[in-house]
């Protein structure tokens, strides 16, 4: 507040311009911003509860007994510390990098079990055949179990195919086929063991208890002794970096304070270091305009022993510099005398003038007239003293030169 009230009411107007419009423009960002459909993200998150989302499944397991978590560091810190208890689910994955592939191969190699999905799930699988689904589809399949292996022995579940698996291994049980095309497969490799959906369909929030989907993920994840569950959300693109947090409205917002603050400081600067111009001079009257405005004035009120008086008193006042009367106020007869001692006969016609002068400063019944020859002897007399002072000074000036 000190800062505040230091500035000037032209700095603080500005101030208070600027953070107006930086509310009004965050007022604005927090309307117009639109706001994200949960049933439209595709990615089944352990986290959404839109329809694709997999909150549902990650909750049920999680209140089953199941020990689980979600998994957002990279899949090589848990292959690090992976044995034969842990359950990794791959729910359409968005990675295909090499170390991925890797760290999946290290968990299978200490005996872990991975649940993959999708096409891209399943090309981060050790000896993958997954392929394309024949055909496009839009509406979910009713898939019939096949064999007599227990991932198969749930009943028909409900998924959309988004791709298919090409048997090409001996060692890959098909558990659940779509248009003849297998959908659900699961193998041996090397210490541990693989299921692969050809879609995240059974586990999303929408459809996990449609059909037999609910207990095709418990027999996928397996017994809960034992084991435990890691919910992959680092393939997601969801993986926490530091970069994370300059995502959504804060480059904006950053944005916009940044050219208000740039306004403030050129605006601030450019108001005292800019050329500097005088003000336009007002349009005044001219002395005979001003003259004419007083006079009229004068007329109106009747006050002709006041313009008598003004003009006595100037007249008075110069009179008496220029005869050695300072600091004091004579009376008519005295400034009469004052003038005869000073200027010897032109005086002798002042002396009525002057008398009369003093006299009409205190009629109130001073005709107009009679003021106006009042002030134009005085004026003549003032003329005549002043033209008699330049003479003398001018004698005065001719006789120090010729001495």
């Amino acid at each position: 507040m000190k800062i505040f009230a230091s500035l000037d009411a032209k700095d603080r107007r500005m101030l208070l311009i600027l953070l107006g419009g930086i509310a009004l423009l965050l007022i604005l960002l927090a309307v117009l911003t639109p706001r994200s459909d949960p049933d439209k993200n595709p990615v089944p998150d352990s986290y959404l509860t839109g329809r694709h989302g997999a909150r549902a499944a990650y909750t049920l397991l999680q209140q089953s007994g199941y020990a689980i978590q979600r998994w957002e560091q990279p899949l090589s810190e848990l292959a690090a510390h992976a044995d034969p208890g842990t359950i990794l689910i791959l729910a359409e994955p968005n990675s295909y990098e090499d170390e991925d592939r890797a760290s999946i191969r290290t968990i299978l190699q200490k005996g872990g079990r991975i649940l993959a999905t999708g096409l891209r799930g399943g090309l981060l699988l050790p000896g993958n055949a997954v392929e394309p689904a024949k055909g496009i589809s839009f509406a979910a399949c009713e898939a019939q179990p096949e064999g007599l292996q227990p991932l198969a022995g749930t009943g028909p579940i409900w998924i959309l195919p988004r791709a298919g698996w090409k048997l090409t291994n001996p060692a890959v049980q098909v558990a659940y086929t779509c248009a003849n095309q297998p959908v659900v497969v699961e193998y041996p490799s090397e210490k541990g063991h693989i299921v692969w959906w050809a879609n995240s369909t059974p586990l999303e929030n929408s459809s996990i208890t449609r059909g037999h989907n609910l207990e095709l993920l418990l027999n996928s994840v397996g017994s809960p002794e034992g084991h435990r569950i890691y919910w992959d959300e680092s393939l997601h693109g969801q993986a926490h970096t530091p970069w994370d947090y300059t995502s959504g409205p804060v480059w904006p917002l950053l944005l916009f304070g940044c050219i208000g603050l740039a306004l403030l400081v050129i605006l601030s600067y450019s108001r005292r270091r800019g050329p500097i111009r005088p003000l336009p001079a007002s349009p005044r009257t001219t002395p005979i305009e001003f003259l004419d405005a007083l006079g009229s004035l004068y007329r109106a009120a009747g006050a002709t022993s006041t313009a008598t008086q003004i003009a006595w008193d100037r007249f008075r006042s110069q009179t008496a510099l220029l005869c050695g009367l300072r600091n004091h106020k004579p009376d008519a007869r005295e400034l009469a005398q004052a003038i005869e001692r000073r200027f010897g006969s032109i005086s002798i016609s002042m002396e009525p003038d002057l008398v009369a002068a003093e006299e009409a400063c205190s009629n109130d019944a001073l005709k107009p007239r009679e003021a106006l020859a009042i002030v134009q002897s005085l004026r003549r007399h003032e003329q005549t003293l002043r033209a008699q002072t330049l003479r003398a000074a001018s004698t005065i000036r001719i006789s120090g030169n010729a001495t």
